[in-house]
């Protein structure tokens, strides 16, 4: 699954959890709902995710007030548990996550492609 190199963003957080709690939280509707939006005014009241090379997700984002809101999913090309997600949207970029164990805790590293309707930084802030 190539990424074009030349145009993606890189995002790297770190994770205060072992590896399992950190894989879990990213993986499990029930905590997904609880940190995927961008920002303090969006949520993500619904999602959906089937974690296996082939399965498909889908979260439901949100503005608070109901103003806006779109469905975000896609399809997972290759899933390796505790280690690396890899998948593409529904308009064919493609995402690379990483999950690391470092001192202190887990590097979660999302590679991405970018679409082109919004400026690089506020994508790179939104992730």
């Amino acid at each position: 699954m190539p990424i074009n190199s030349n145009n993606t963003i890189t995002v790297e957080v770190l994770v205060n959890a072992d590896l399992q709690t950190a894989w879990d939280r990213y993986t499990n509707p029930e905590y997904i709902t609880k940190w995927n939006f961008a920002s303090d005014d969006w949520e993500c009241p619904s999602a959906t995710n089937d974690i296996r090379t082939g399965g498909e997700f889908s979260s439901r984002m949100q503005a608070k007030d109901g103003s806006v809101g779109f469905d975000f999913g896609g399809v997972y090309d290759e899933v390796v548990p505790l280690k690396s997600i890899k998948y593409h949207l529904e308009d064919e970029r493609k995402i690379i996550i990483t999950f690391e164990e470092i001192e202190g805790g887990v590097k979660v590293t999302t590679i991405f492609d970018p679409e082109t309707e919004n400026p690089l930084e506020m994508q790179e802030g939104g992730w």
